[in-house]
């Protein structure tokens, strides 16, 4: 087994890398934010030479730190459901389509409909809806937007495709990052794909998320470095914090909320997605939309710093009433899947200042992990009296104790923080050779610090809180359709 291990996660906001050694410990850390373009409320893009501009300058760093020599192994993730069209050379021929973009939804309509739930469940192993951040979606929506680009695209690539290319030469996708174009048999579905003509040949040859597919280039300063194919953030992220652990759940915050356990037990619940088989691992997991864009959107408008949005909330005790924050703020996914509800704050009144409504984005964002929660649980028949946490969402204290009490669950956090990069640094030992499970590689990286427990008396507020929730969705998503025409 490789002595050091690297772990690249491009997140939906920033690129973050480490270097871990064979005990766990990491040895040195990159993370740097990039831009999100959002030239209208539909439109999310991002550019691609960013990833790459930062993943070049991450192992510059760790290669002048003296740890590029003993770096055997390595592997990478990504955000999903952001798509890159590329020309043959692996030229990105526009800016690449963010999983936040909705821009698609009437083309991931009139596909959806073209596909019962019984299709769906025999293909793909779950009613998977085609919204608009599918690639379908996003595909049929350049066909008929600009059927130039499409001409010319020779492959339609996730951002950890496009930067492993760059980074190796070699051209891979794997099973698990493409959600709803590949069946529990780990190939892509060909009814599925033949939805949109021409998809079929733009699709990146499958490899196993463990399969070495190449050296990274010496240019990048991190000499033979074998990388393995690596997955998507969220599935990297469940792993890294302990979702293959059997009859554990885990929760993770970053940009959106994601949750999910590993179980054999297949409901075919509606909205969660259900991840084939790999090495007796079947994650079930629920992505929200909005979790810690929530925050990052109030502050903003607040003019609030987030460190001080949670020192304000442990130095102010919960006010009642306290107003309910809406968190679709630029639709849902998990367990919804409607691009087409929008946020809101409900309750308003005239003395209600900025930390009562700071509490309620918290506490907003909450309410939708217990909904995927709920959900998470129909789907795969397990429930856990503690969850696994990681993610940037939970260096809030505040943060961290709403959840437990909203959930009604004990919240135990990843100490690295960093789930993707704890699971990427797992994934590139086992495929060092050096494990013979999944869940073994990643018990050696994996370790907990803060554990936050619920508090009982806070039970039965946020029950009724939460009964509340669920009506007010459905309410405002009616509001929020005769809003939009307005």
């Amino acid at each position: 087994m490789a002595d050091l291990f690297l772990a690249i996660d491009v997140g939906s906001t920033s690129v973050k890398a480490a270097v871990f050694d064979g005990a766990g410990q990491c040895l040195s850390r990159f993370a740097q934010s990039y831009l999100t373009a959002r030239p209208s409320s539909t439109e999310a893009t991002q550019n691609p030479d960013d990833w790459m501009g930062l993943i070049g300058r991450a192992l510059l760093q760790f290669d002048g730190e003296q740890l590029g020599g003993a770096t055997g192994f390595g592997s990478i993730c990504s955000h999903v459901n952001t798509h890159v069209f590329v020309d043959k050379n692996g030229a990105a021929l526009a800016p690449a389509i963010l999983w936040q973009d909705i821009r698609a939804a009437r083309e991931a309509a009139e596909l959806d409909a073209m596909m019962t739930p019984a299709e769906k469940i025999k293909y793909l192993g779950s009613p998977i809806t085609i919204d608009a951040s599918h690639p379908l979606a996003r595909m049929a929506w350049m066909a008929r937007n600009h059927p130039d680009v499409w001409q010319q695209t020779a492959y339609v690539l996730l951002p950890k495709d496009y930067c492993l290319w760059h980074l190796t030469g070699v051209l891979a996708t794997d099973p698990l990052s493409n959600v709803g174009l590949v069946g529990p048999d780990l190939r892509y579905v060909g009814p599925i794909l033949d939805l949109v003509d021409g998809a079929s040949q733009r699709m990146a040859p499958l490899r196993g998320i463990t399969d070495i597919v190449g050296q990274i280039a010496p240019t990048f300063g991190m000499p033979a470095v074998q990388m393995v194919n690596g997955t998507m953030d969220g599935w990297m992220g469940l792993y890294g914090a302990g979702a293959g652990q059997a009859g554990e759940m885990v929760y993770l915050s970053g940009t959106s909320e994601i949750l999910g356990t590993s179980s054999p037990h297949v409901a075919g619940t509606a909205g969660i997605i259900v991840f084939p088989d790999l090495g007796g691992m079947r994650l079930h997991a629920g992505p929200t939309q909005s979790g810690g864009a929530s925050q990052m959107w109030f502050c903003k408008a607040a003019g609030i710093h987030i460190a001080g949005l949670s020192q304000r909330l442990l130095d102010t005790p919960r006010r009642s009433p306290t107003p309910l924050f809406l968190p679709q703020l630029a639709g849902e996914r998990a367990p919804l899947w409607n691009p087409n509800l929008r946020g809101a704050f409900l309750g308003l009144d005239g003395g209600m200042g900025a930390t009562d409504l700071a509490r309620a984005v918290l506490e907003g964002v909450a309410l939708s992990a217990r909904h995927v929660l709920g959900a998470i649980s129909a789907s795969s028949g397990v429930d856990a009296a503690v969850l696994k946490c990681g993610g940037g969402g939970f260096a809030s204290a505040a943060w961290g104790q709403i959840r437990a009490d909203v959930l009604n669950k004990s919240l135990t956090r990843l100490a690295a923080g960093d789930p993707g990069l704890v699971g990427g640094a797992a994934l590139a030992a086992f495929g060092s050779g050096g494990h013979s499970t999944l869940a073994g590689a990643q018990a050696q990286f994996a370790k907990y610090d803060i554990i936050w427990h619920p508090n009982p008396d806070n039970r039965a507020l946020y029950d009724d809180l939460f009964g509340i929730y669920i009506d007010a969705i459905a309410a405002n998503a009616a509001i929020g359709r005769r809003i939009a025409q307005l």
